[in-house]
């Protein structure tokens, strides 16, 4: 994933004052390797 997408997500946390995010990722053979929690 590109870093743009993680700092979209912890935008997006801190302006809806969430403390948990989830990027996933649809375009990989394994989808239980792209899956990535962020806590703020």
């Amino acid at each position: 994933m590109k870093p743009v997408f993680t700092k979209q997500l912890l935008t997006y946390l801190r302006l809806l004052d969430k403390h948990i995010g989830i990027l996933v990722n649809f375009n990989t053979s394994n989808l239980r390797d792209s899956i990535k929690r962020y806590v703020r």
